[in-house]
């Protein structure tokens, strides 16, 4: 990558860095702390839906803003309120507020991660997409794998105090961007597939990335709250929490490497096998912090790959002319899950005790499983079209950074008939 290539993301990476470094111990901390205060089940699962909904809807509508006010004052306006809402959060504690402010945090934050693909897709180029596509990785996951690892020493500076930083690191976060040149890069119109289309053309990656959504939402709203109700202080929840992200990080990679060696659809069954059998291992053995570190982190790992692979295989159906609006129907397809997910689970754990969760997790994914299974065995998937790339959940303009020059070359490319997979 270019010195010049480097220095025009490093702004809005370091900012992303900072924003979502607040915005990850405030998600797992308003979740403790409804908890706590012995919020309804339903309630809290409200309130962490309506950041999901949040994200959802300034994902489709937050490009427009941006297109007339442009990056550096989109991103400072983002910026600025999520700061907002974190302050307001330490400084009233109302339910209902409470998911109002969520619902706006969801709304800034994605026209946050709006401005920073955007600002990449300018700076890169086919060849070199796969590389910031790492780094922006990296950015994401690591800032919040930091957040939950300090959760406990942050949580002990008092009742206001994390909502004060988080508001401290969210204006901060502007900096990087105000002290750049002034460029803007060109936000397109987002048009993805409708959702019958999509399940026309890739019902398995339909069903992957919505039961992904449901999954992964709950890992960030839900798992902090099963973990406190297991008797765990905050900073071993954070430690947890952080055990679970580095396993998202840390998988992608070779699990997407064996995707690429192997039918998709197989990878996506053994992966929702596993989800299952972790689930059921939860369950059945003692909540020991150290045991539990390593179930989550494995847990983590699976329930977060999913995602990816499901995109991968969706792309492997699309041809070239449609494999942008492909990628972002997925990625409204797992928001949808996402939204649903923490006002499904909340109720099942409030009924049947902390252990709900993982109830809903282990019924998921074996639901996930039953389907790949009956999937691969009547409808085989063609072999892998291109290489897998690791993912994050993105913004509809981000599924443009994961269109390679090779992706698209394997888009276009005549797609091979389903098959056994090669050796």
């Amino acid at each position: 990558m270019s010195r010049n290539t480097s220095a025009m993301v490093l702004g809005p990476l370091l900012g992303l860095f900072f924003v979502s470094l607040g915005n990850g111990f405030i998600s797992s901390l308003t979740s403790l702390r409804l908890d706590a205060a012995h919020v309804s089940a339903m309630m809290i699962g409200a309130i962490s839906s309506a950041y999901f909904v949040g994200l959802t809807v300034g994902a489709v509508t937050s490009d427009r803003l941006i297109g007339r006010i442009g990056h550096i004052r989109a991103y400072s306006g983002f910026a600025s309120l999520t700061a907002i809402t974190y302050l307001l959060q330490g400084l009233v504690f109302d339910p209902w507020f409470w998911l109002f402010l969520r619902l706006i945090n969801g709304w800034a934050m994605v026209g946050i991660y709006l401005v920073v693909e955007s600002w990449l897709l300018l700076a890169g180029d086919p060849k070199n997409r796969g590389r910031l596509l790492a780094i922006y990785m990296i950015a994401l996951y690591g800032s919040i794998m930091l957040s939950q690892a300090s959760l406990g020493r942050i949580d002990a500076w008092g009742s206001s105090a994390p909502f004060m930083l988080a508001g401290v690191l969210g204006s901060m976060s502007v900096l990087p961007m105000v002290i750049l040149p002034r460029i803007s890069p060109e936000v397109g119109p987002i048009e993805p597939l409708m959702p019958h289309h999509l399940i026309r053309m890739t019902p398995a990656g339909v069903v992957g990335s919505f039961g992904a959504g449901v999954g992964i939402a709950a890992v960030y709203t839900l798992l902090p709250i099963y973990l406190q109700r297991e008797g765990l202080d905050i900073g071993q929840v954070g430690q947890l929490m952080a055990s679970a992200i580095c396993g998202a990080m840390l998988l992608q990679y070779p699990v997407g490497r064996w995707s690429d060696r192997r039918d998709r659809q197989t990878v996506l069954l053994a992966l929702s096998a596993a989800c299952t059998i972790l689930s059921l291992l939860v369950l059945i053995m003692p909540a020991y912090p150290p045991l539990l570190m390593v179930l989550l982190f494995l847990v983590g790992g699976c329930i977060f790959a999913i995602y990816p692979v499901a995109v991968s295989h969706s792309a492997d159906q699309a041809d070239s002319r449609e494999l942008v609006r492909v990628i972002q129907g997925m990625l409204l397809i797992n928001s949808v899950g996402s939204a649903l997910s923490p006002i499904v689970i909340s109720p099942l754990m409030n009924r049947v005790g902390s252990n709900g969760l993982f109830w809903a997790f282990l019924i998921l994914h074996a639901a996930l499983t039953a389907f790949f299974l009956w999937r691969n065995k009547h409808h085989p998937a063609s072999v892998p079209a291109a290489p897998f790339a690791a993912s994050a959940q993105m913004t509809p303009i981000g599924a443009e950074i994961r269109v390679t020059e090779e992706l698209a070359r394997a888009a276009a490319a005549p797609h091979p008939e389903p098959g056994p997979p090669p050796a």
